[in-house]
């Protein structure tokens, strides 16, 4: 009798298109085909098998078992499911998702090149662009994004050669049209980069619009739980090589543990976007009618000016709201003291819902002029649904509010 074949063979993903299945199933089994849990690749560096195989393990780009820097077999492993969920060739991980960041624009843009990028970025990234980009000889052209025939002029306007957008944008919940930028980013000879954390893959897929490169902080949904620290670029192979070799040389290497717990997390992630997507419109609705409230951020509500372009190019609206409560800076810190499942603290994704002083918190980096061009009111409150049951999280802001 012939023995049964075992499927799957090691390393081998399984072509699965649906998110549910491909991230369960769709990295292979790794090295030992029999274990369940993927294992984790603590080594820094790996053995050649001869001179020949040296060589090619030294000259070809992010191989997963030459030097951890390089690439590392659980870093392949977790960016083979993140590129396939975002509909890429390929990904790239970093330490953080500034990381990423850093390091795409670092590495695609030279003295004199010009950027485009939205008034409205992650508080890192704004300081990117306002201060450090500038000190490297790059021009910095900032747009509100929501305004897209001028996102549109300004990149149209010169040699652009990097457009940048975050969408649905920190803090304040605004959109940039994806398709629209894109187009005009290609019309220019220019390279369009996304930051997709807040909408994840499952929610937004950039590349399907025309854009270039997508970058994530994995610290957030991606990973899920807010026990690690992660980031990603996603693209074609060539624009991808571009960036890993600027990441060799800036060192922002993602630690072999911190991989392996992304991967972990992943695996529930349709899971937790559904329910964080679900519980934000719950808790935006009730917002909406509190009278203690006077502005509710959310692109999934109808009255969200831009709520037909979230509906055009999102599939769900995001786990994340901005409010903003009536009585200026003091009672808003005063509504922040009093929840208590929104944790009061920083960053977002995980299970916990969590809340920020929008102005509090971005007092530290930006000053109060960035600030306002950026749309961070005193009043604004950033909520980040977790998984929790949604009736006692509106129970909790309605206490709160008093």
């Amino acid at each position: 009798m012939s023995k049964p074949s075992s499927s799957p063979t090691a390393s081998t993903p399984i072509d699965a298109e649906r998110p549910d299945t491909l991230l369960v199933h769709g990295d292979g089994r790794g090295d030992d085909e029999t274990a369940l849990a993927p294992p984790i690749h603590m080594s820094v560096t790996y053995a050649a098998r001869d001179p020949a195989d040296f060589a090619d393990m030294s000259s070809r780009a992010r191989h997963p078992r030459f030097y951890t820097r390089y690439g590392n077999p659980t870093h392949e492993r977790v960016a083979r499911l993140i590129a396939r969920l975002e509909g890429g060739e390929t990904a790239l991980m970093t330490a953080s998702g500034m990381g990423a960041i850093s390091t795409v624009l670092i590495g695609l843009l030279r003295n004199g090149g010009r950027a485009v990028a939205q008034t409205s970025h992650y508080m890192g990234t704004s300081k990117m662009f306002s201060d450090l980009l500038p000190r490297f000889g790059v021009r910095v052209q900032l747009v509100e994004q929501a305004d897209t025939a001028a996102m549109i002029r300004a990149i149209e306007a010169d040699a652009t050669a990097l457009v940048m957008v975050e969408t649905p944008s920190n803090p304040t919940m605004a959109l940039t049209d994806l398709r629209a930028v894109a187009e005009a980013a290609r019309r220019a000879g220019a390279i369009s980069v996304a930051d997709n954390t807040f909408a994840t893959p499952l929610n937004q897929q950039p590349l399907a619009h025309g854009i270039d490169l997508v970058v994530h902080s994995a610290t957030k949904y991606l990973g899920g739980h807010h026990d690690l620290i992660a980031g990603a670029v996603v693209g074609s192979e060539a624009l991808v090589e571009r960036v890993w070799e600027t990441s060799i040389a800036l060192g922002s290497t993602l630690g072999a543990f911190d991989a392996w717990l992304l991967l972990r997390g992943m695996r529930t992630l349709p899971l937790r976007v559904a329910r964080a997507n679900a519980n934000a419109l719950a808790v935006a609705r009730f917002l909406e009618q509190h009278p203690a409230v006077t502005a509710v951020h959310y692109p999934g509500l109808p009255g969200h000016p831009q709520h037909a372009l979230a509906r055009a190019q999102m599939s769900g609206f995001g786990g994340v709201l901005s409010i903003q409560v009536r009585g200026g800076y003091a009672a808003t810190a005063e509504f922040v003291s009093r929840l208590r499942l929104f944790t009061h603290a920083v960053s977002l994704g995980g299970v916990e819902s969590l809340a920020v002083h929008a102005a509090a918190m971005w007092a530290g980096t930006l000053d109060e002029a960035q600030m306002r061009a950026a749309g961070v009111e005193p009043d604004l409150v950033r909520l980040a649904c977790g998984i929790e049951a949604s009736e006692d999280l509106i129970a909790d802001l309605s206490q709160a509010l008093g």
